[in-house]
């Protein structure tokens, strides 16, 4: 249990992380702080937090747990923002989708009392934004990966998993490079391709009345178009090489399929076709990792 959770950013992602702590009693109190006083004193009206802070500073003071829900090219500014209050006893997390640059921000912002700071990745989300969609359930069943420092205290990495294992999560723990390269494949580069694939449609002549023709398979394909335009920029921005080399390996794979159509080859279009089909059938998603170790 504790005593209180200094909660900053109050949308989606933090707020359900407060509902979530507060549903399986692990929280006594939730203070918060937006960038937006609108956003904060929403969040009190629903219930999320229990007390507005003017200052992301004056969000943790006090704070035995800390989240910070901002996008990620503002966790520097607002770790560095909170520094002053971070005590070793303190347990810090994140919640963004990449880690190697959360990392290097955390060692230059919070210096001496990096160790506090556990980096983490909830695999989870919605294409909608705010904290009136915030849900306790949102974190229920999911994969969280952490992605520890070689000066992150162990008692605090201890403290994360406990907490993210009571919120019904599945944790595993990664290096931050492996985890920026892991999910460059599997979720960047697919929200570039659902970005690309609006954009190349709706910028035809024609692209509104091929638009009122989609079905269910474009529907679940271009979903995640509908994100945080700003969450997804700074991601797109922070984890450009990985997702760049991912992107040329996909541009190359859709070349030879392209180039089996150029030539009527029927066998090698099925193979290819049949490839995708079986690897993604046989597909889990979020299989539990193997790899414990940090």
């Amino acid at each position: 249990m504790f005593e209180q959770l200094g909660l900053i950013g109050c949308g989606l992602m933090g707020g359900s992380f407060a509902l979530a702590m507060k549903k399986a009693g692990l929280v006594k109190r939730v203070v918060g702080y937006s960038k937006s006083p609108s956003t904060t004193d929403r969040a009190r009206q629903l219930g999320v937090i229990d007390v507005e802070a003017p200052s992301a500073l004056l969000a943790v003071a006090g704070a035995d747990i800390v989240l910070v829900a901002v996008p990620v090219a503002a966790t520097e500014a607002t770790l560095k923002a909170i520094r002053h209050l971070v005590t070793p006893n303190m347990l810090i997390m994140d919640v963004g989708s990449t880690k190697a640059d959360v990392v290097q921000a955390a060692r230059r912002a919070l210096r001496d009392q990096v160790g506090s700071f556990v980096p983490a990745h909830p695999i989870t989300g919605r294409e909608v934004s705010g904290v009136e969609h915030a849900d306790a359930e949102l974190y229920t069943g999911r994969q969280v990966i952490l992605t520890p420092m070689d000066r992150t205290l162990p008692e605090q990495f201890a403290k994360a998993e406990t907490v993210w294992n009571a919120l019904g999560c599945r944790v595993s723990n990664m290096s931050p490079e492996s985890h920026d390269a892991a999910f460059a494949a599997v979720s960047h580069l697919p929200h570039l391709l659902a970005f690309a694939m609006m954009n190349s449609i709706t910028g035809q002549a024609e692209g509104d009345d091929f638009l009122s023709l989609a079905g269910p398979g474009f529907r679940d394909f271009t979903r995640i178009a509908a994100s945080d335009p700003k969450v997804w920029r700074d991601i797109l921005l922070s984890n450009r090489e990985e997702l760049l080399a991912q992107s040329r390996l996909f541009q190359q794979t859709l070349q030879n399929i392209e180039q089996a159509m150029q030539k009527g080859d029927t066998q090698a279009l099925e193979d290819m076709i049949t490839l995708a089909s079986e690897t993604r059938a046989h597909w889990r998603m979020g299989a539990q990792r193997t790899s414990k170790g940090r």
